[in-house]
């Protein structure tokens, strides 16, 4: 059974209560969908994390750094599995921002 949940990019927040800025995505999954957006959310926090320490070796240039891979990769199937789970404001806010459009990437 698909619930409401609202989604904050920034705070990496899935939640079912609306409050504060919470409500920037808001989706209907079900209890696995859910689990997979957070699996997603959470590489996401890994590879960024990878990457902040990456950064402190001046080196290694940026194009070739797989911890920024991963997080592009990360962030790009996060906005797709929202977009795919959205409401129509959500689908039409990534829509407009073009992140999931070949050119954007």
């Amino acid at each position: 059974m698909k619930k409401k949940y609202y989604i904050n990019l920034g705070s990496q927040e899935i939640s079912q209560i609306k409050y504060d800025n919470n409500e920037g995505f808001i989706i209907y999954a079900t209890d696995d969908e859910v689990r997979l957006l957070r699996q997603r959310l959470d590489g996401m926090d890994n590879a960024d994390r990878d990457a902040f320490w990456r950064a402190h070796i001046p080196i290694r240039p940026y194009h070739n750094d797989k911890p920024n891979d991963d997080y592009d990769a990360g962030i790009t199937e996060a906005f797709q599995m929202i977009h795919d789970l959205g409401n129509k404001e959500t689908k039409q806010h990534i829509d407009d921002i073009g992140i999931l459009r070949d050119d954007h990437l």
